[in-house]
């Protein structure tokens, strides 16, 4: 009789089919998201271009660019995200990174205070490690998940071993 209750139940939720609709809801919401970038992109562009009908300002004209270039990068990482079901964490260092220093350019070093400064540039160094340290992960874990898997191997060899009866 569980066993009928719990078959009734797999049935009655369908598990794989909810997945399947929540996966699909989720596409939709990223979908939804670039196109929404899409449009901010297109409307910071053309604010961009009719700045320079204006005499120009040098450090707003970099702020934008590299906004633009944040909003593509951004673009770009949901795409990705969509074709392979996974974040791209060097895309997202590098986006974090611009990032930050799009901020102190618009600012201005010399009007940022010196523990906001001394702040910012830990962070970027952390970025930075993190981006240089991102190809060498793979590899550390795929060599833990073999030692691991030896270590277990070994393990259950040495207890059938024991477990076997001595003549």
């Amino acid at each position: 009789m569980p066993k009928r209750l719990i078959t009734g139940l797999n049935n009655l939720f369908q598990r794989d089919r909810i997945v399947r609709n929540l996966e699909i809801f989720q596409d939709f919401i990223i979908i939804s998201l670039c196109l929404g970038l899409f449009c901010v992109m297109l409307i910071r562009l053309g604010d961009m271009f009719s700045s320079f009908l204006h005499p120009l300002d040098l450090r707003q004209v970099t702020s934008d660019i590299l906004f633009i270039l944040i909003l593509v990068e951004l673009f770009r990482l949901l795409l990705d995200y969509l074709q392979v079901q996974q974040i791209s964490v060097g895309a997202a260092v590098e986006i974090t990174i611009v990032s930050a220093l799009r901020e102190v350019i618009l600012r201005g070093v010399l009007e940022i205070p010196r523990d906001q400064i001394f702040g910012i540039s830990v962070f970027l160094v952390v970025l930075g490690v993190i981006f240089v340290a991102l190809p060498w992960v793979p590899h550390v874990l795929e060599n833990t998940r073999i030692s691991n898997s030896e270590k277990i191997e070994g393990k259950t060899r040495s207890l059938a071993e024991n477990s076997l009866p001595s003549d």
